[in-house]
């Protein structure tokens, strides 16, 4: 199966979350609503410092891809 790079996710016990997955590497989950994410791999201290610096682009890239579902959805 292919996966798509990102895809939205909902759930009911956080009604105001907007919750976007990255599936590629590294994996993830961000929330929108406070930008708070949950990573699926491990890091080490190197590993750790990239992807700080890397976070910017990566809230980015989720918030582009929820915009863009959004507008699609509003279009129908």
């Amino acid at each position: 199966m292919i996966l798509p790079k990102f895809i939205l996710g909902d759930n009911t016990d956080h009604p105001n979350a907007i919750f976007v997955i990255h599936t590629e590497f590294p994996r993830f989950i961000i929330n929108l609503e406070d930008d708070e994410v949950e990573w699926f791999e491990e890091f080490d201290q190197h590993d750790q410092k990239e992807l700080e610096a890397d976070m910017e682009n990566y809230i980015r890239e989720a918030s582009e891809f929820y915009d863009r579902e959004v507008a699609l959805y509003d279009n129908d």
